[in-house]
């Protein structure tokens, strides 16, 4: 008589679950879209207000994304306080300075997170401490970086052609992974990541940014091209660091703040790259 199948090994094929296939994966593409529309009102309307406006609506979603990231890593008892103080702190250096007052304001962030971190509750230790200067420089460097592009010469526009292309570049990978996708591309930080997706997505971005180049008369097509591929190589970066980091702590979401599709660090993960390398490709060109 036969014995059970080996440990591991099904006896026989598990079931396909209803819904599955294209159908499934066109619903849902169409809701990452309808999930992305209150994102882009609101971008627009803080890209165009710009000033203190842009500033603070930038740093109201660096915070969400330090409360994200915070409560992802609570275990380390990161100084919330202080990493949110730190965050309104670089936003308004920005603002008000350049480059350099950025630096000093995140250079003078670090006493406060130790000074803050002495009279928590929960003694942050080194890990807490780290983790918290870590956020700053991922994220509240990052939306620094978003208020001085904006602050400078047609910064406004510039900061479209980004985020289009950004966002962009993301569903061309999403789209390109699901129809041509074959060969992963870091099976052990994102398995869902392909070659093939990548490559679309990075073709998808610079081709949007040097569309929306077409509707700038100040900015030239090369230019366009060039500010484009910058994109186009630090959106997907951005995107692998932060699978990294859920990757290694276990987590798939950081958040629900856009539903489904996961929270602000999920959606603004490739943007807190790709402003950043903006604004430096941009003010080279200038």
């Amino acid at each position: 008589m036969a014995g059970p199948p080996p440990r591991g090994r099904p006896s026989t094929p598990p079931p396909t679950r209803r819904g599955d296939g294209p159908g499934r994966e066109r619903s849902d593409l169409v809701a990452r879209l309808i999930a992305a529309v209150p994102a882009i009102a609101f971008a627009i309307f803080i890209v165009a207000a710009g000033g203190p406006i842009f500033m603070a609506g930038a740093v109201l979603l660096g915070v969400a994304c330090l409360h994200e990231l915070f409560s992802m890593l609570d275990f380390t008892a990161p100084v919330r306080l202080a990493g949110f103080l730190g965050v309104v702190g670089l936003g308004c250096a920005a603002l008000l300075g350049d480059r350099d007052t950025v630096l000093l304001a995140f250079v003078a962030a670090i006493p406060l997170v130790f000074g803050v971190g002495l009279v928590q509750a929960r003694p942050p230790g080194m890990a807490g401490i780290a983790v918290t200067v870590f956020a700053l420089g991922w994220i509240g460097l990052a939306i620094a970086h978003a208020v001085l592009l904006r602050e400078l010469e047609n910064g406004g526009g510039i900061m479209v052609a980004v985020l289009v292309g950004t966002f962009a570049g993301d569903t061309g990978a999403y789209v390109g992974g699901q129809a041509f996708g074959r060969r992963q591309l870091a099976p052990s930080i994102s398995p869902s990541k392909t070659i093939e997706g990548l490559l679309v997505g990075m073709l998808t971005a610079v081709v949007f940014v040097w569309l929306a180049g077409l509707y700038m008369d100040w900015l030239s097509g090369t230019q366009a091209l060039l500010l484009g591929l910058a994109v186009a190589v630090a959106a997907p970066i951005g995107d692998l660091f932060e699978s990294y980091l859920k990757r290694d702590v276990g987590t798939k979401d950081t958040g629900r703040l856009f539903g489904a599709h996961g929270g602000a660090l999920d959606r603004l993960d490739a943007a807190l790259f790709t402003l950043v390398i903006g604004f430096y490709v941009w003010s080279a060109m200038l």
